[in-house]
């Protein structure tokens, strides 16, 4: 059986002397009992914890009632960054595809770019990279905008193949990894 100090027993007696004036002020200080009750007992754990850093014979009162205040502007602080989102709404909103899937799509892509042929790797990046116009291309090429507009379809028809493209579905993230992140399987039940 654990031998308990008297200093410990006094101090313990002395702390729970002050709970009604310690709840008293937490109320006075939250505004509601519920939150008064968690801000005392936060107080009442982190003083038992710190009991070493009290020095007997001084105003335990007053110690206590400091820690409880400073609890009291620390839990303001941190609920002051914090966003109320119980049902998740503004969580699901922030939440991002894995950068890893278009790293790789981009690398796989690049790749495939330069397998092409280079006049039609020249018409696609001028049009589709660069931003120039069929016409624009046609002239820095030196060729036709039919020429251009042939070269352009051959090299899209490739990449797809390259690329193992099917359809719209195929852009972005794989469906498992759009339904985490779009929170479907969360609603399944397992």
């Amino acid at each position: 059986m654990a031998v308990v100090r008297e200093e410990e027993t006094t101090f313990k007696r002395d702390m729970l002397k002050t709970v009604p004036s310690l709840r008293a002020f937490a109320v006075s200080l939250c505004g509601h009992q519920d939150l008064a009750d968690d801000l005392v007992q936060d107080t009442i754990m982190k003083a038992w914890a710190k009991q070493e850093s009290f020095t007997e014979g001084t105003n335990i009162k007053a110690w206590l009632f400091t820690i409880l205040r400073n609890e009291f502007y620390s839990q303001m602080r941190k609920s002051g960054r914090e966003i109320q989102d119980s049902d998740n709404v503004f969580t699901e909103r922030m939440s991002t595809h894995p950068s890893q899937h278009g790293v790789m799509d981009l690398k796989d892509f690049r790749e495939a770019l330069n397998r092409l042929p280079d006049d039609q790797r020249e018409a696609i990046i001028l049009v589709g990279a660069s931003g120039f116009s069929y016409e624009e291309a046609a002239e820095i090429c030196h060729c036709a905008i039919g020429t251009i507009k042939s070269r352009i379809a051959r090299a899209r028809t490739k990449l797809q193949e390259m690329l193992d493209i099917k359809g719209e579905s195929d852009y972005g993230p794989d469906a498992n990894t759009a339904a985490v992140v779009s929170g479907v399987f969360a609603s399944r039940p397992v």
